[in-house]
């Protein structure tokens, strides 16, 4: 049933671009956005880890540089049936990490240097293999797919606002058309944001599984739900769907939880704890 309901999110983000397309340019502006988008998912297909990890200010580490977190990966992604994944490290104070990477042969798990000051090597454990579990999932293309989409979305939506009056002078109606250009790109963010959430509850499943720690994984959430609101994170805004809580909570606490990236940590560490 997740599964379906993504499938549906993703078919009307796509839809949501097609429409904006053909309102500014007809059905070639239709077309050739369309054509747009798989050009740009093209390339972030090929090109996301490495302009993620850019956004985090992250560094790839080795078996040498950070033994206890590439030897706690290795046997996680054992446990997983996955091959070993890039590690890296964030120089980032709040406790956060996140997993990037077109498919598990070329995926990257990161967590932040307050991340190992925090948590135990439980939670530590446990959060790993939520990571892993994104893997496994192919969850990071479909993030990106959607992340770029929805990025998309917003810039046609400004480019209707200079070029949709035109066609609007030719019959149709100025107002419904600014409407639209407005309103587009809020909904390609619900759209995404909805996606995001629906990933998260499975990657947390799925990672308790892996770990068989489930209320370790929940203890960690709870501290790192915490520490998003009492430690900022400076980081691309396209980029905070990612990480296992949103890494922007500092700066966002009044917004309603549907324009959220993440599900409520309450919800997600009531899952857990049924699980256990």
């Amino acid at each position: 049933m997740g599964n379906l309901k993504v499938f549906t999110l993703m078919a009307g983000l796509t839809a949501l671009f097609g429409v904006l397309g053909g309102y500014i340019g007809g059905p070639d502006g239709m077309t050739m956005a369309l054509l747009f988008a798989g050009v740009m998912n093209f390339v972030m297909y090929f090109g996301s880890a490495k302009m993620v990890l850019r956004m985090y200010g992250a560094r790839v580490v080795s078996t040498a540089d950070a033994p206890e977190l590439y030897a706690m990966v290795d046997r996680l992604r054992q446990r997983a049936g996955l091959p070993m994944p890039t590690v890296a490290i964030a120089p980032h104070a709040q406790p956060n990490a996140f997993a990037t990477g077109r498919n598990p042969e070329h995926a990257v798990v990161c967590v932040t240097e307050g991340l190992l000051g925090m948590v135990r090597a439980e939670e530590l454990e446990g959060i790993l293999a939520h990571e892993l579990a994104h893997v496994r999932n192919r969850d990071m293309l479909l993030q990106t797919f959607t992340a770029t989409l929805a990025g998309a979305v917003s810039s046609l939506a400004n480019l209707g606002l200079f070029f949709g009056a035109s066609r609007d002078e030719e019959g149709g109606n100025p107002a419904a058309g600014l409407l639209m250009a407005l309103l587009a790109p809020i909904a390609a963010a619900l759209i995404q944001f909805a996606i995001s959430r629906q990933r998260e509850f499975k990657a947390d499943a799925v990672g308790a599984e892996i770990s068989g720690r489930p209320l370790a994984l929940a203890s960690a959430l709870a501290k790192l739900e915490t520490a998003a609101h009492r430690i900022p994170m400076q980081v691309a805004p396209a980029a905070a769907p990612l990480a296992i809580v949103n890494p922007l909570a500092a700066f966002g606490g009044g917004v309603a939880s549907l324009f959220s990236t993440h599900p409520p940590t309450a919800e997600r560490i009531a899952r857990l704890q049924a699980m256990a």
